[in-house]
């Protein structure tokens, strides 16, 4: 990408705590791999249990993060956004999102928030930043 982004790899993963929680908790581990973004399991169904699956990882929220997203979702959609239970944080040094799985919501979630928070150009400051200083 422009910002210099590299895949390192993605995944399909079952609607469960366990396999979602296995995958990135391998992630985290790599040391390569400075970002995740999940996408999908956010909602308030049965089968939605990404938040479950990933804030026990957090050694930080983003609460923020989840905060803007539904105040650019609530411009887009309506109180719709309130079933949103999108999140983020840090965890081993790693920047977690999880997101909406509609194509709509992660378009939004990139272009309002990720394009900027994960590029080190970005001012005043950026979530590249804050990973550098992680661990002081």
């Amino acid at each position: 990408s422009d910002a210099g982004h590299k895949l390192e790899g993605r995944s399909l993963v079952k609607d469960d705590i366990y396999a979602i929680r296995a995958i990135v908790s391998q992630w985290i581990a790599d040391s390569s791999v400075d970002a995740i973004v999940i996408t999908g399991g956010t909602g308030f169904s049965g089968r939605d249990s990404t938040p479950e699956a990933v804030s026990p990882l957090f050694d930080k929220s983003i609460d923020g993060f989840g905060e803007l997203f539904r105040q650019l979702s609530y411009d887009d959609i309506g109180t719709s956004t309130i079933q949103s239970r999108a999140l983020a944080g840090f965890a081993n040094n790693t920047v977690l999102f999880a997101l909406p799985g509609s194509t709509g919501a992660c378009t939004l979630a990139w272009t309002g928030i990720l394009s900027e928070q994960l590029d080190s150009r970005h001012r005043p400051c950026n979530f590249y930043g804050v990973l550098q200083t992680l661990e002081q």
